[in-house]
């Protein structure tokens, strides 16, 4: 499994190659108080490599480290903290 470097901005965190092309992404702006985990990338060249799981990981750290609360809509995400009940205290 390759581990990623991630950065973050307000509601997304992402990586990008050394020219800019965008290789993983997952985004959840706030709404109503609530992070909304609207969507999951990884470029098909890591795909199977462990890769949106690190993102999603990285997502809920962040959430608690900052006390807030999850809604998942996104396919991916919605099945993320399915197989990671340690983590759905999170969904609010």
């Amino acid at each position: 499994m390759i581990m990623m470097e991630f950065r973050k901005e307000s509601g997304r965190i992402f990586a990008m190659d050394e020219t800019g092309k965008l290789l993983a992404e997952v985004t959840f702006p706030e709404r109503e108080g609530v992070a909304v985990i609207n969507h999951t990338f990884v470029d098909d060249s890591l795909r199977g490599q462990g890769i949106a799981g690190q993102l999603l990981r990285a997502v809920a750290d962040n959430l608690r480290q900052d006390g807030r609360k999850a809604k998942a809509i996104c396919s991916y995400a919605i099945h993320w903290f399915e197989t990671h009940p340690e983590e759905r205290d999170l969904l609010g």
